[in-house]
């Protein structure tokens, strides 16, 4: 199998230049999978001469051969619509196993992400957590910005909702560039997956060359405080790390922007930590719950809470100079700045919710 190819991560570099499958002056290739998808754009007219072509044989037929015909061609052109997605989904596969495909030098598959991996995530987030997202106007439509959001739920699934929100209902259809913690890229599978769709270690340097080159980057700096705090302490954030994601913001003159997810604290509610258990596996916590592991596999299904998604006002960091990023008490101020306002969102967000499911 022939490997894909791996596009230069340049600084100068926009995250538009970067569609798989383009070249100056080429028109970009049709890559649909099986799905309700558009294949390739027709002219208007073009399209309704052939659907004339088949309505309507001779100028003076009947109003009722009209109709028939007119039927004939509305299910010829649902038949052409498949057969244009099997093209397409044969098309993808071809390029996979040819390795005509790119990737960014992190790993990240833009093609793969768009056409499967955020088809699977999708209906867990449509239909069983039922995200409602707002504020997502406030994500730039262009250029670097960084997310900083609150971390729950016992297993990261708000990372991958986050992203499914911003690729979805961003207006620019941006997409969100995770930063993960060092046991993501141990795992096996899972490692590759991450990699795959876009997501790299929780490191400034890696944070920085992205957000310099124009990317949507996420980071929930509770980390494994937040994700693994106990039911009790559900909707208090944690400790903030040392301000580090405000330093890496200030050096690529990005904004930050504050997210708030409620709905992710419930859906594993964590009233036990088997911490033996847990460093003899190398995890860092190892999770009771009311119905792990007690019910075996089952025990591992989610409770389908419902969720929102708010991202805040914008917090500039443009204006600041260069050896801002090395003031101590500047990173503190704005590390509980961007903490505040997720807290107070949070509890908004908590007072306007009916109830934990619907």
């Amino acid at each position: 199998m022939a490997d894909a190819k791996v596009i230069p991560f340049d600084d100068d570099r926009s995250r538009a230049r970067r569609r798989p499958g383009r070249t100056d002056g080429e028109a970009a290739a049709v890559r649909a999978l099986p799905g309700p998808q558009q294949g390739p754009q027709e002219p208007q007219g073009a399209r309704e001469g052939v659907q004339g072509a088949g309505t309507a044989p001779e100028a003076g037929a009947a109003s009722g051969a009209d109709a028939g015909s007119g039927a004939a061609a509305e299910a010829g052109a649902r038949g052409g619509g498949w057969e244009r997605r099997l093209a397409g989904g044969l098309a993808f596969l071809r390029r996979r196993v040819t390795g005509d495909y790119e990737v960014d030098e992190f790993g990240y598959d833009e093609e793969l992400t768009d056409q499967v991996l955020m088809s699977l995530i999708r209906p867990l987030y449509e239909k069983y957590f039922r995200v409602e997202v707002k504020g997502v106007e406030n994500i730039p439509a262009e250029g670097g910005a960084l997310i900083v959001a609150n971390h729950s739920g016992t297993l990261p699934l708000d990372g991958l909702m986050m992203q499914v929100a911003v690729h979805d209902h961003h207006p620019a259809g941006r997409h969100l560039r995770l930063l993960a913690a060092d046991l993501v890229f141990v795992l096996p599978v899972v490692n590759e997956l991450a990699r795959k769709a876009g997501h790299t270690l929780a490191c400034a340097e890696d944070a920085e060359r992205l957000l310099r080159a124009g990317e949507i980057v996420g980071v929930m700096p509770e980390g494994f405080k937040g994700i693994g705090k106990p039911f009790g302490e559900r909707y208090k954030l944690q400790r903030f790390g040392r301000g580090g994601f405000v330093s890496t913001a200030l050096r690529a003159g990005v904004p930050i922007v504050p997210c708030s997810i409620v709905g992710a604290e419930e859906i594993y509610p964590m009233i036990g930590n088997a911490k033996t258990l847990a460093r003899v596996l190398g995890f860092p916590y190892f999770p009771l719950t009311p119905t792990f592991p007690w019910l075996g596999p089952l025990g591992a299904l989610p409770l389908p809470t419902k969720w929102t998604i708010q991202f805040g006002e914008p917090i500039p960091t443009d204006s600041y100079a260069p050896e801002a990023a090395e003031d101590p008490m500047l990173m503190f101020n704005l590390t509980d700045q961007v903490r505040e306002q997720i807290q107070h969102t949070l509890y908004k967000l908590l007072v306007q919710r009916r109830s934990v499911f619907f």
